[in-house]
């Protein structure tokens, strides 16, 4: 049985889901959507997918899933929609910037048993996957701190950052969800502080650029969270875990394992560029396995709750900053 996958967004990442389609046997991207007209017609001609506006897509008894990789402010509409009409719905992180709006999201998505897995891609990383495997396995036995650290090469444009959600949902977010997937326990309060230390345009748009969280779980497990907007070394992606009989780490991967030693010392290939080759495996297997899910009709995971709790612990952390204390998560 081949899936066949329509495609709401032709964008950056869109594009980087239309090549993970193309990799997979089972699945066929059929149908893309995008109000730029270029951007549409620039992924069909590269896929063979033809331009179709939404409601075709939706009606089209064929497709049996979506991909939605529009901008946030769109995410829960679609998903709504495709809800409705039967679709299998993949969606890129967030599901929405609101919390009650994505409560209101998942409670039709439940009514109408829609299959939603929501776009956290690092659970998919192969070095990131090996580090939870292992953790599972009880190599470092109990866990007890975690550390992420996530570092960009360079703030993305102004106009992304405006309407983004802040740093603490559109970047933050993913180590919220990698950190729930290691801590084993869910988080109970989250410490958070920000500043604007890479660019003031950056804060004049009313964000940040540089923060950490500190959370704490309710069985006291920690985790600590690292981020900056700027690392001029490369893409710096790290998880470190450490239990009662240990410590495991995954590291930054590189291009290849060459090292050259001479009278200047020892040197190595840089970090990868950015998250569009960090991630392009990890792009690929959380696709593939949304296409398994819908074939073999099985639950998807990361699904919505799992969108809804990360999407809590970034306000959280965002309240925390505002109000300068500890947050306790449960009672917001």
């Amino acid at each position: 049985m081949t899936v066949k996958i329509a495609l709401l967004g032709a964008g950056r990442i869109g594009q980087v889901h239309a090549r993970a389609i193309a990799e997979i046997e089972a699945s066929e991207l059929v149908a893309v959507h995008d109000p730029m007209q270029q951007a549409a017609e620039s992924l069909s001609r590269a896929t063979g997918a033809t331009i179709r506006p939404v409601d075709e897509i939706m009606a089209d008894a064929e497709i049996a899933g979506i991909i939605i990789a529009t901008p946030t402010d769109l995410h829960a509409d679609l998903i709504e929609a495709g809800a409705r009409a039967g679709k299998a719905v993949f969606c890129e992180k967030p599901i929405d910037l609101d919390v009650q709006r994505v409560r209101a999201c998942l409670d039709l998505v439940d009514s109408t048993g829609t299959p939603l897995m929501v776009g956290f891609n690092r659970r998919f990383d192969p070095h990131f996957a090996e580090l939870r495997r292992r953790v599972a396995d009880g190599v470092i036995g109990d866990v007890e701190m975690v550390a992420i650290t996530s570092r960009d090469p360079g703030p993305p444009p102004l106009e992304y950052i405006r309407r983004s959600g802040g740093l603490f949902r559109d970047m933050m977010i993913h180590d919220f969800d990698m950190a729930r997937v290691f801590l084993g326990d869910e988080v109970a309060q989250v410490t958070a502080t920000a500043a604007v230390l890479v660019d003031p345009a950056i804060g004049e748009a009313g964000d940040v650029d540089s923060a950490t969280a500190v959370l704490k779980t309710v069985s006291g497990r920690i985790c600590t969270i690292s981020n900056s907007r700027r690392a001029t070394y490369g893409y710096d992606q790290r998880i470190e875990v450490h239990g009662s009989g240990g410590m495991l780490r995954a590291g930054n991967p590189r291009a290849t394992t060459v090292e050259i030693a001479d009278s200047g010392g020892y040197r190595r290939e840089p970090l990868l560029d950015f998250f569009m080759e960090r991630y392009r495996e990890a792009y690929r297997s959380e696709l593939s396995a949304f296409v398994d899910s819908v074939r073999n009709a099985t639950p998807c995971s990361p699904d919505g709750r799992d969108g809804l709790l990360a999407l809590l612990l970034a306000d959280a952390a965002a309240r925390s900053v505002a109000e300068g204390r500890t947050i306790d998560v449960a009672t917001g």
